[in-house]
């Protein structure tokens, strides 16, 4: 296999006006249509076949590179096009930072869009390089997935009979890069619609059951925040009520519940539901709770091939690993759980999910040279299963 320098081949400034291209179309979750021709026409100028596997509400890009080394195994290389709002007339700068590190960031009034675009154009980065220095590798198969912001709902409609391989990376975690996401929790989200009796507040406030009251009790009642090391609970979203004149009738609560422990999660479940039904109880008032496991948990061994593997790509590029176990999901959940041994890379991106996000271009470039690495070196350390 030929011996290939990341570093040196990855064209830097091509790299940093794919990923400004990227960020410039705005794609919220359910509306990637825009992103999605663009980055076909990327993948296709980097010789690979492209489909549009759509699903009811919106749709997955997989793209197909045919390799040249028939003994490597097939990889997947994946990122997710939506990105979180507020993006629309997306604004950033570039610049050196107070450590004197250039860097893009936004410019306060939106997010970034490095989640998760610093992922694509480190992948079509890799694939384009791949493509002008006729560089052997095996075959690629690339699955930039939809509404991963919502649900993951991109991966669990994934059309899984398309794809070959049996080891994936996915590039969506934040930080610096060099961590390897090796564990990841599931996660629970709940409603709770709390049911009491509307009266006057002000003539016969006595003839109520105020539903703001019973949630109040609810909320306070119930775990919340770090349980312990490897679970939480939060409660999100709360609204209800009609007019300050009324004894409120209804409330609804919108919760989430996170662990790596199945039994830990059941019983911190169990804790919150059947406090809520207690006080709902007490007070004459009514609960109906609806949950729904969004996603399950995955924990790859730390001494796995695959992670070993990557392990020595990240050395190999002079950066040094890290083993990580998260409290966040991604679509690596779901293909873990689809049987897809699957590592989640951070890819330099900063501060997601927020105005100040950012990320180094040294982080930009970085990344890509993992990933363009990766597939020139996967036929060495993984063998056909």
């Amino acid at each position: 296999m030929q011996e290939i320098d990341p570093i040196r081949h990855i064209n830097r400034d091509r790299l940093t006006e794919t990923f400004i291209e990227l960020i410039k179309v705005n794609s919220p979750s359910f509306q990637e249509a825009g992103i999605g021709r663009v980055l076909s026409n990327m993948l296709e100028k980097a010789g690979c076949e492209t489909v549009f596997q759509k699903y009811d509400g919106s749709f997955n890009l997989i793209g197909f590179k045919k390799g040249t080394d028939k003994k490597a195994s097939p990889l997947l290389l994946s990122g997710h096009m939506d990105t979180i709002e507020p993006t629309a007339g997306i604004a950033f700068s570039i610049g050196a930072s107070d450590n004197g590190n250039a860097m893009i960031k936004s410019t306060g009034e939106t997010v970034l869009g490095a989640d998760d675009k610093s992922a694509l154009a480190q992948i079509i980065e890799a694939l384009t390089v791949l493509q002008e220095r006729d560089i052997p590798h095996g075959d690629i198969e690339v699955v930039f997935t939809s509404v991963e912001e919502k649900g993951l709902l991109g991966a669990k409609n994934l059309d899984y009979t398309l794809l070959k391989s049996r080891h994936a990376l996915v590039l969506d975690s934040s930080g610096p890069v060099g961590s390897l996401v090796i564990a990841a929790p599931s996660h629970v989200t709940y409603e709770m619609r709390i049911t009491g009796r509307s009266a006057h507040a002000g003539i016969e406030p006595e003839k109520g059951i105020n539903a703001v009251r019973v949630a109040a009790e609810i909320i306070s009642s119930v775990p919340d925040g770090r349980i312990d090391h490897e679970t939480t609970a939060n409660i999100g979203i709360i609204y209800g009520g009609t007019a300050t004149n009324v004894v409120p009738k209804e409330v609804i609560v919108n919760g989430e519940l996170r662990s790596h422990s199945k039994a830990t999660l059941e019983a911190t479940r169990e804790k919150i539901f059947g406090t809520a039904r207690r006080t709902a109880e007490e007070h004459g008032a009514a609960v109906t709770i609806e949950d729904e496991l969004e996603y399950s948990s995955y924990r790859i061994n730390g001494d796995r091939p695959f992670v070993s593997f990557m392990e020595g790509v990240f050395r190999a590029c002079g950066i040094e690993p890290v083993q990580v176990v998260t409290g966040g999901g991604a679509d690596a959940n779901i293909f873990n759980q689809r049987g897809l041994e699957t590592i989640n890379i951070s890819t330099g991106m900063q501060k997601v999910h927020s105005t100040e996000e950012f990320i180094y271009l040294e982080d930009l470039y970085k990344g890509c040279a993992v990933v363009l690495k990766t597939v020139c070196e996967f036929g060495k350390f993984v063998q056909p299963i």
